[in-house]
């Protein structure tokens, strides 16, 4: 009877050990790759070490942009926008964006002084397919490519 017990507080509190060991760490730095793509060309390609962080742009303002947005995650992940944020610093070119309190997410307006100008945005994609949520709000993993292409409406 005691193995019985034993076992069976072992079982129930195995899910809370392992979910807690999940989510201890999930916005550790991860390495991907970011491509910025333009109406006449390419506009930075390279490898960024990311993780969610708050990001400040002249438009927006200062907002998390970590997963937590809009509910997307429990706990912060690296996100996308936080990856172009810190390949504009580091690489030391401009980003900029409008943040939209209704989406919890900023809106990319425009990547090294190049914008949509009403005719076009700028898409996010992670291999290859475009984000189903804002870029504050979809996690990253290690090895991902983030591409940010201007696309005509």
């Amino acid at each position: 009877m005691v193995t019985t017990v034993a076992l069976g507080l072992a079982l129930a509190t195995a899910p809370a050990t392992v979910h807690a060991q999940d989510t201890a760490n999930t916005n550790a730095p991860v390495g991907v790759t970011l491509t910025v793509q333009g109406p006449d060309g390419l506009l930075f390609k390279g490898k960024i070490k990311t993780k969610g962080h708050d990001v400040t742009t002249v438009t927006g303002g200062t907002h998390r942009c970590d997963g937590t947005n809009g509910g997307a995650h429990p706990t912060a992940v690296p996100t996308p926008t936080a990856a172009l944020d810190d390949a504009a610093r580091t690489r030391h070119f401009t980003w900029d964006g409008t943040w939209y309190a209704s989406f919890d997410d900023y809106s990319v307006d425009t990547i090294k002084d190049v914008s949509g100008d009403g005719v076009a945005y700028w898409n996010i994609s992670v291999n290859g397919t475009s984000t189903p949520v804002g870029g504050c709000q979809f996690k990253l993993n290690a090895g991902d490519k983030v591409a940010f292409t201007w696309t005509a409406f």
